[in-house]
């Protein structure tokens, strides 16, 4: 097609073109456990947080989406029994979340699950390769952010 020489130097393409790869991948990876990413973001980070409380509010905007998204992926994730939403008791409109047993050892296997996705990236282009990467990423992001 004509149009392929356009595509070939256009980043706009390149990077939707590389989620969408990198989605397909994240969903094979988690699939033994049946989470999205972003349920295994959270999971994970809930993980890594604690025993500090971490609130919907932190994560929205630790993961540059809205609180209705992540609300909605709590509500998934408290459904399966994996985490739980706990009443702050230093303001009662708030909640901190928490995660059960289930939710631990899911939270793992995500971490782990990630962890080798993040091994074969660094072994096929070089953790150097990538550390520019994601310079010239988030400088675009910055640079063109609202």
């Amino acid at each position: 097609m004509r149009i392929n020489a356009f595509l070939f130097e256009s980043p706009m393409f390149a990077i939707t073109r590389a989620a969408r790869r990198f989605d397909a991948l994240a969903a094979q990876a988690l699939s033994a456990e049946g989470l999205s990413f972003l349920e295994a973001l959270v999971l994970a980070a809930v993980f890594f947080e604690s025993p500090q409380v971490i609130k919907p509010s932190q994560l929205a905007e630790t993961f540059g989406t809205t609180r209705g998204n992540v609300s909605h992926c709590i509500s998934s994730l408290e459904a399966r029994g994996l985490l739980q939403r706990k009443i702050d008791p230093a303001d009662a409109r708030a909640y901190y979340l928490h995660l059960k047993p289930q939710g631990k050892r899911a939270a793992l296997q995500v971490i782990g699950a990630l962890d080798r996705l993040q091994r074969g990236f660094e072994k096929e282009v070089g953790k150097s390769a990538l550390s520019t990467m994601l310079q010239t990423l988030r400088r675009l992001e910055t640079t063109y952010n609202d």
